[in-house]
């Protein structure tokens, strides 16, 4: 019987993170996937020799010294990565319909600010206190800074502020309002709800520097599982985990579908926590917890729309659209079947194969999991193919043309570059990322209920942890920064985070 000094439960970001830094650390590490391809939100799929990404569409905080990079540095990934940089005068670009005008998001505060005052003359204190909080917001979390202390005070008096109530604060311009919150589809942001942490942390690490990977990002996810294995770690695919046991108050193993056993010392789950206690059978997590965490709620999922391009058809664009109805801007998710969609993004992949061309595009729009609730007992992967049917099929036909119809109207001839496109619907985001209900960004955040929705990497099972984009924030910086969070619950100390910064 083979034991591991850490067993590994899912390999998205924060679990292959921590896999990475536990075998730096001299532990033996099993990593376990159900998927074929590991990688989380980090997989890519191929069309027509087009890589299409599920989820990393672009990377902040990667210049030298910044964040993310001082990761991937530690981890010894970031020289081996096929990267791009954005548009420094624009790595987003916002469209309102009915207004020709392109809202430029610049890399670096200072042409960030320069760049919207063509359009807003004479907003410059409000873009100027906008930054400014901003920034000050983003100091107020050491990780974030790779700072090792992490006193909760240090944080509580920004927590509990609302992301558009604060905008709407520092402008009366309801333009300038919308402009500002426009790319909140990158957290999934509501009215009254999301905390304005979420939305500096995350529009502050592409502020910073703005990145593409070259050819998907799921060559983040092979670098590090070549690091893992290098350390004599392994990686187990294709084996679904159905149970964790507990035995004498702690995880004796994990199971799998197939019957196989899984023993180790400590082990970390990169699952939802729900899925995490559902497949835990211990009195020891109490039923008030588990119903605390059930309720919840997770952020919305995604119609996605792979588009392949006919040869040298369609101009590359080294940045990023997204286009919205003026006066929808916070309440995007909200449609309903006549008035959809509300607003979508668009992302160019960077290709090897050309600079000047692009050969695929994806549009994403919000789309509900109860939208695709009829074929919710269908499951489809590569390694697991159920066919939805027809009516599933149809579904997909209509919804796509109609997300084309709102694109053509921004951008006339598009469809004439077409040669062929693909869907990925709330269902492909539940079999491929593991979310129950394909929720984009895991825990929806509430400013209102902030202590409430921090989840700890440790349990009330002494070898359990906790680790993923559920514990802090989504996206590769916030998985990862949950990856190091939980490897310093289980070594007992900040070490890793020197490490890091000194990198």
């Amino acid at each position: 019987m083979e034991k591991y000094d850490v067993l590994i439960i899912g390999s998205g970001m924060g679990g292959l993170v921590c896999a990475d830094i536990l075998g730096r650390e001299g532990l033996s590490v099993c990593v376990v996937e159900k998927n074929k391809q590991i990688g989380g939100s980090l997989q890519t799929y191929a069309r027509d020799k087009v890589i299409f990404d599920s989820g990393v569409h672009y990377l902040g905080g990667l210049e030298q010294g910044q964040n993310l990079y001082q990761i991937f540095k530690y981890i010894d990934i970031i020289d081996k990565m096929k990267l791009q940089r954005q548009d420094l005068d624009a790595f987003d670009k916002i469209l309102v319909e009915g207004d020709d005008t392109e809202y430029a998001f610049a890399q670096g505060y200072e042409n960030f600010i320069s760049k919207l005052l063509i359009h807003f003359p004479d907003e410059k204190e409000a873009l100027r206190t906008y930054c400014d909080k901003i920034k000050e917001v983003c100091s107020k979390f050491p990780l974030y800074n790779l700072r090792s202390t992490n006193n909760f005070d240090e944080k509580s008096d920004i927590l509990e502020i609302d992301t558009k109530a604060y905008i709407d604060s520092i402008t009366t311009n309801e333009k300038l309002r919308g402009v500002l919150g426009a790319n909140n589809a990158l957290y999934a942001g509501q009215a009254d709800k999301t905390p304005l942490y979420v939305h500096a942390l995350i529009v502050n690490s592409y502020i910073e520097s703005s990145w593409k990977c070259v050819d998907g990002g799921s060559q983040i996810a092979k670098l590090i599982s070549q690091n893992i294995k290098a350390r004599g770690g392994k990686i187990i695919r294709d084996c679904e985990i159905k149970k964790i046991v507990e035995e004498n108050g702690a995880v004796a193993y994990a199971e799998a579908a197939d019957g196989r056993r899984f023993y180790a010392t400590t082990f970390i789950s990169n699952m939802h926590p729900v899925a995490t206690f559902a497949m835990t059978d211990t009195p020891i997590i109490k039923n008030a917890y588990r119903n605390r965490l059930k309720s919840l709620e997770n952020s919305t999922s995604a119609f996605t729309l792979n588009i392949v391009f006919k040869k040298y058809s369609f101009k590359y664009f080294k940045h990023n659209y997204y286009v919205g109805r003026e006066g929808y801007v916070w309440t995007t998710a909200e449609h309903n079947e006549e008035n959809w969609p509300l607003g979508y993004a668009m992302f160019c992949g960077a290709s090897s194969k050309s600079e000047e061309y692009a050969d695929g595009l994806s549009i994403l729009a919000y789309m509900r999991y109860e939208e695709v609730a009829a074929w919710q007992d269908t499951f489809n992967t590569t390694s697991k193919v159920n066919d939805r049917g027809e009516t599933y099929n149809e579904f997909k036909k209509r919804k796509a043309e109609v997300l084309l119809d709102a694109v053509e109207r921004k951008f006339p001839g598009l469809r004439d570059c077409i040669k062929t496109y693909y869907v990925a619907t709330p269902l492909s985001y539940r079999d491929y990322i593991g979310n129950e209900d394909g929720s984009l960004y895991g825990i929806v955040k509430d400013y209102k209920h902030t202590l409430k929705t921090f989840i700890s990497p440790r349990t009330k099972l002494p070898n359990l942890f906790l680790t993923g984009q559920n514990l802090n924030l989504h996206g590769i910086l916030g998985a990862s920064m949950s990856g190091i969070v939980t490897c310093c619950a289980f070594l007992g100390n900040d070490d890793v985070i020197t490490k890091i910064r000194n990198a």
